[in-house]
């Protein structure tokens, strides 16, 4: 949240500034529950970030775009819950982020209803490397695997694409196209740490593997959601002062 919006949105007498405050706390919480390994305090806590999304996004006076993107930040909260509860769950985990990746697509070709076939190519040769890469590892997963790089990589092209749509702010293109970008390194690197790397990547001379991977994934994915909805926040604010 920008700070000329911390404090002004209230839902219930609860600011945007401890909104913040609350999804901030929660995310170091998260990250200190994966390094102690505490599993019930990392269930609890991995969603509180997004959750207070989805509460300041609910404060605004949102139009289409917002209400789509508000609607990928719950079913990826779902898709959170889902796969912390269980790392068993990660196929029923991936189709629910798959419906976050198809709505955040709908949102971002209401906007840019043409979309830039040249800035297509960095995202599909990233598509296609990662793809190459988890090949050789993704047995029965093939599939769902192969449809979601398909949808992240289009997700991350109608980002792109809203560079330069007309009438648009500055800060609302980055935001969305930053955030996007975000989500899908974070999600690559989701998916190597999963297939290939099984948490045993070990740096700064720790002999024991630690979850450096898994941090690294987390706070990326935050930082994903939070650029793709404060744009939805600034493009819900402008279209509220067009009217």
């Amino acid at each position: 949240m920008s700070t000329s919006q911390q404090g002004t949105n209230r839902s219930g007498g609860v600011s945007s500034r401890v909104l913040l405050a609350i999804g901030l706390i929660a995310a170091v919480i998260f990250i200190v529950s994966l390094w102690i390994k505490a599993d019930t305090l990392a269930l609890i806590t991995k969603g509180i970030p997004v959750l207070c999304l989805i509460v300041w996004l609910w404060t605004l006076p949102r139009d289409r775009f917002a209400n789509l993107v508000m609607a990928g930040l719950i079913v990826s909260l779902a898709a959170d819950l889902v796969m912390q509860w269980d790392r068993s769950l990660f196929l029923p985990g991936l189709l629910i982020f798959l419906v976050a990746q198809l709505i955040y697509i709908a949102a971002f070709v209401g906007v840019a209803k043409r979309g830039n076939w040249v800035r297509l190519l960095p995202f599909a040769v990233w598509g296609v490397i990662a793809f190459l890469i988890l090949n050789p590892y993704l047995g029965d997963l093939l599939l769902p695997v192969t449809v979601y790089i398909i949808a992240i990589v289009s997700m991350m092209w109608r980002a792109a694409a809203l560079v330069g749509a007309q009438g648009k702010s500055r800060d609302f293109e980055l935001a969305a196209l930053l955030g996007a970008i975000a989500f899908g390194l974070s999600d690559t690197l989701l998916a190597f740490n999963r297939f290939m790397w099984h948490d045993t990547l070990t740096f700064f001379n720790i002999n024991e593997a630690a979850p450096f991977v898994s941090t690294l994934v987390i706070i990326l994915y935050w930082l994903g959601q939070w650029g793709i909805a404060l744009s939805a926040g600034w493009e819900a604010k402008d279209h509220a002062r067009r009217e």
